[in-house]
């Protein structure tokens, strides 16, 4: 189900990828050729931003594609490894949790408020819904990392092309 997930973020990323840059595109023509371009193509184009962030947050965690400083893990192996890499995804999924929650709660207070979106009218909860599906995405992600560190894989995953 994980991989289904993963082929569906994949397809999602890059088709808002080309949704953003054709919105962005048209709204520089239509400046620069027609003196007036309408104002909810780049509000549409901010808000496939946000979801490509948050959505790719989660999908990096995957590929285990994120920043982080390896330097002096790396230099164990064992179990003692293995608890230093649970520490170290624990306190970053408490971070995705907090984001989860927290990001669940603005979409609720947005909802109650019934605050729109300048541009396009359309309810702003849908924008901040991202925030709650992308630390949930890295939540569950982190929870299969931790099993992968302990079954002895550190390593990033080889079924997967990764663009560096």
């Amino acid at each position: 189900m994980l991989k289904k997930f993963a082929k569906f973020e994949e397809i999602l990323l890059v088709w808002s990828l080309v949704i953003m840059v054709a919105l962005i595109f048209g709204q520089v023509v239509g400046r620069k050729v027609f003196e007036s371009a309408p104002s909810w193509t780049e509000e549409m184009a901010r808000y496939i931003h946000i979801f490509q962030v948050w959505i790719g947050a989660s999908y990096s965690v995957k590929l285990r594609q994120h920043i982080r400083v390896e330097a002096f893990v790396t230099r164990f192996h064992g179990t003692f490894r293995q608890v230093l890499e649970t520490i170290s995804i624990l306190i970053w999924f408490v971070m995705a949790l907090f984001l989860a929650v927290f990001g669940t709660e603005l979409v609720l207070s947005s909802i109650e408020h019934g605050q729109l979106a300048p541009a396009m009218q359309i309810p702003v909860w849908i924008a901040y819904l991202a925030i709650p599906l992308g630390g949930l995405g890295m939540a569950i992600r982190l929870i299969v990392q931790v099993v992968e560190v302990w079954k002895g894989n550190y390593d990033k995953p080889t079924d997967e092309e990764i663009i560096a």
